[in-house]
């Protein structure tokens, strides 16, 4: 083992040149000594596993005090040495990073949903006292993903059952928080693992094809690389071009995600331009932007809005002469070496000095959030799924209206929007306003969309808004204002009582109007009262329906209102009722699909997402063997309009989307 240990040492004082390193030879004595006769299954000593593990830990530039925890990180759970030895002999930070890896590791988080509903409530626990216990010092994750790292590649020893557990768990919880926390390269290799385990036949067929396509795709990328340095060069701008090369789980997502095939996944050439300032990254751009024209709607700047991990660069896709895809990646040294090491970058323990800079405090911003709620311990039992959710799932970044980014899992709404800026926020919303135009509280955010929550100081949660937010933060802000609902004396009057679940919540009696009423326009109710149905409650951006009452005022339901019985009432009592700012103009596509399984639902499953009212659609085949399907569905701006028809034409096997208008429906049927 010396030879192994002295490459650690190599790697510490190249990654920390004027670091002591005694304290990394003491930690390694201790742990030789405390793991002396254990043995890994793979049949190589146990220390080999925690030399492996400060390696991973040195490679990031971590200090002194975090590679001897690595080295030191199983002997709390697996040796005889106690907590209270281990803070005499290296004090109380590296003991205590050590007892919380530890445990981490008797955690045995399982992604497997055939668990019994104790096992997940268990499960839901240990990820609370998991992320807790991380948010409180995220050196503690950092030494567990290194301990997984390793795990992940010796994986082949244990058992089938213990194989697949791991790895789903993998995938699930901690290769996207290794993403979280910026470190790509772990991400990477975690995925990979973990694909080559779950699923070997795919992965086999993946990593066949990726050898053969190699050389091909190696010349291909040498000429571009060595053609984009020649017009950098001419062009005055100092910066090296390299190429980005693809990891096989990427691939493979990309494959299912956007139903490619392989060669069209691997058709698409991609480089990275790294330049030595941030006004070189935007020359570089403009060369690239002259070569090639850009595709509309691909191109993100991270450099000037950079994500809350604090990864920057500037994304384009360029296309080639012949139509070939291009995607180039700009950005500085520094930056490219923080897209490796991650939070790591800024997370430099000095002697003396145990504290992170601001920006590990701005990449961690996300899990301070997290822990916010996940200090309540009454969380609600689909915690698990919930967290799962929140750090494995694509963000989408948007803005409040005074310019402040705001990154939410992709399939958030504006209520979980409301309830990250604050709980009151969440509690008090009643509607939403995106880009300026009112939505349903339903609607899932965009990138770039700007977002204003309207509030009422006289709203309340319901129970329906469970079935409307994603995020985690929100599921128990709500459910605990409801519970507080529930318990409390002044919500049930004298005589009254209520059930444990209620359909809805009941709201307290107003003494003023009614905000909303402001936003909402009745048509044929010039000078009559109007209260807002408590059956319901209506919320902006749902359909509503005016019923006049037998006193003549008008009471605004949901048009889909279960009480609002149009026979025993009589249809002569119901009037049209919208909200302001609600009508959109009707716009109109045509889509010509090719012959194909499952066409129809690929196109609906693309324009899903969009958050679009379909108002009517036609779908027929023709006698080519092709199929065209028509609708018409609202769209407030031009840009949702020009989403659509993006998304359209990226489903396999569309040949043409071109728009429609209502009349030429008519004459086709």
């Amino acid at each position: 083992m010396r030879t192994e240990f002295a490459k650690l040492l190599k790697q510490v004082r190249r990654t920390n040149p004027d670091a002591d390193d005694k304290l990394v030879r003491k930690a390694y004595r201790v742990a030789d000594r405390a793991h002396q006769g254990q043995m890994r299954l793979s049949g190589d000593p146990y220390i080999t596993h925690s030399l492996d593990v400060a390696s991973a830990l040195a490679s990031l530039g971590m200090d002194v005090r975090t590679v001897s925890a690595g080295l030191l990180h199983d002997v709390l759970e697996d040796t005889e040495v106690t907590y209270g030895e281990l803070k005499d002999e290296f004090g109380e930070d590296i003991a205590q990073l050590v007892d919380g890896v530890t445990k981490i590791g008797t955690l045995h988080i399982s992604a497997s949903t055939a668990v019994s509903e104790a096992d997940e409530l268990k499960q839901a626990e240990n990820l609370r006292k998991m992320l807790v216990a991380t948010a409180q010092d995220v050196r503690v994750i950092l030494i567990k993903l290194a301990d997984r790292l390793h795990n992940m590649r010796t994986l082949e020893y244990l058992s089938e059952h213990k194989i697949e557990r791991i790895s789903q768990e993998t995938l699930d919880i901690y290769a996207p928080i290794a993403n979280r926390l910026g470190l790509s390269h772990w991400q990477w290799e975690l995925e990979d693992h973990a694909f080559h385990h779950l699923h070997p036949e795919t992965y086999k067929e993946v990593a066949q094809a990726v050898a053969m396509k190699r050389k091909e795709r190696e010349n291909l990328l040498n000429e571009m690389i060595g053609f984009l340095e020649e017009r950098l060069q001419e062009a005055e701008a100092n910066a090296r071009v390299i190429g980005r090369p693809k990891h096989l789980y990427s691939i493979y997502q990309k494959m299912e995600r956007q139903g490619k095939t392989f060669d069209e996944v691997l058709d698409v050439l991609a480089v990275r331009i790294i330049a030595q300032t941030v006004s070189g990254c935007y020359n570089a751009l403009g060369v690239v932007h002259h070569l090639w024209p850009p595709e509309r709607g691909r191109f993100k700047d991270y450099i000037a809005v950079p994500k809350l991990n604090m990864y920057q660069s500037i994304h384009t896709t360029v296309r080639l002469e012949g139509g070939k895809p291009l995607e180039v990646q700009i950005r500085t040294e520094e930056m490219d070496r923080a897209s490796r090491e991650g939070i790591a970058a800024h997370w430099k323990y000095k002697e003396h000095v145990d504290r992170a800079d601001p920006k590990a405090e701005t990449q961690l911003h996300w899990l301070r959030q997290m822990f916010d709620w996940l200090k309540d311990a009454n969380a609600p039992d689909e915690l698990f799924e919930s967290v799962r959710r929140d750090i494995s799932t694509m963000a989408v970044y948007v803005y409040t209206p005074k310019g402040e980014v705001k990154e939410l899992p992709q399939g958030a709404t504006p209520l979980d929007f409301a309830y990250m800026i604050h709980t009151d926020i969440g509690d008090a919303c009643i509607g939403a306003k995106v880009n300026g135009s009112m939505v349903p509280l339903r609607y899932h955010l965009q990138h770039g969309d700007t977002v204003e929550i309207l509030t009422s100081k006289k709203q309340l949660p319901h129970i329906d808004w469970l079935d409307v937010v994603v995020t985690g933060r929100a599921r128990t802000r709500i459910r605990q204002k409801l519970r507080d609902m529930e318990e409390s004396p002044a919500a049930v009057g004298p005589g009254e009582s209520r059930s444990i679940e209620p359909l809805h919540v009941a709201e307290p009696k107003r003494k003023g109007p009614d905000t909303r009423a402001e936003m909402i326009c009745v048509s044929g109710a010039s000078g009559m009262a109007m209260q807002f149905a408590k059956c319901c409650n209506p919320m902006p951006g749902q359909g509503v329906i005016g019923y006049v009452t037998k006193r003549h005022s008008v009471t605004i339901h949901r048009a889909d209102c279960k009480l609002l019985d149009k026979a025993d009432r009589g249809a002569e009592r119901l009037i049209a009722a919208s909200w302001e700012d609600e009508e959109e103009p009707e716009m109109g596509l045509r889509v010509t699909i090719g012959s194909r399984p499952n066409g129809l639902a690929d196109i609906t499953s693309a324009i899903r997402p969009m958050n679009i009212d379909i108002t009517r659609a036609d779908y027929r085949p023709c006698d080519n063997g092709e199929s065209i399907f028509e609708f018409f569905f609202h769209a407030a701006d031009p840009n949702r309009f020009e989403r659509v028809e993006k998304a359209l034409r990226q489903v396999p096997g569309v040949r043409d989307v071109v728009q429609v208008t209502l009349e030429e429906l008519a004459e086709a049927l």
